[in-house]
């Protein structure tokens, strides 16, 4: 009979999942922002170029945010007009049409830690 000694270091493997989790996280926060940036109602770019993302890897919590003192009402109004393919709820609208390429993108860093 053959005998093997397993041994888990489960602290090792749960720092190198949670960094995995850190830059899965940023890189589906970049690709929203991509997305939004191609959405984001233009007239000279300032909204656009506000555009960051970030991660908390701490708390394991990704945002996309606009900083621009008229990025929230330009998100929320609905009856202002945009250039062809830009809109309102620019924002939101690319979080809901990117979720199956974000899950993507988190369960490939994840299992790249497991190899």
């Amino acid at each position: 009979m053959v005998q093997a000694r397993l041994t888990f270091n489960g602290g090792q493997v749960r720092g190198e999942v949670r960094q995995a989790a850190g830059r899965a996280l940023y890189l589906a926060a970049e690709h929203v922002l991509s997305v939004s940036n191609d959405r984001v109602p233009l007239d000279e770019a300032a909204l656009q170029r506000s555009g960051t993302a970030s991660v908390d890897e701490g708390s394991l919590r990704a945002a996309v945010a606009y900083d621009t003192p008229y990025a929230a009402r330009q998100h929320e109004e609905l009856t202002w007009r945009h250039a062809p393919g830009r809109r309102a709820k620019y924002l939101e609208s690319s979080l809901n049409d990117s979720r199956d390429e974000v899950r993507r993108l988190v369960a490939a860093q994840i299992r790249r830690a497991f190899e």
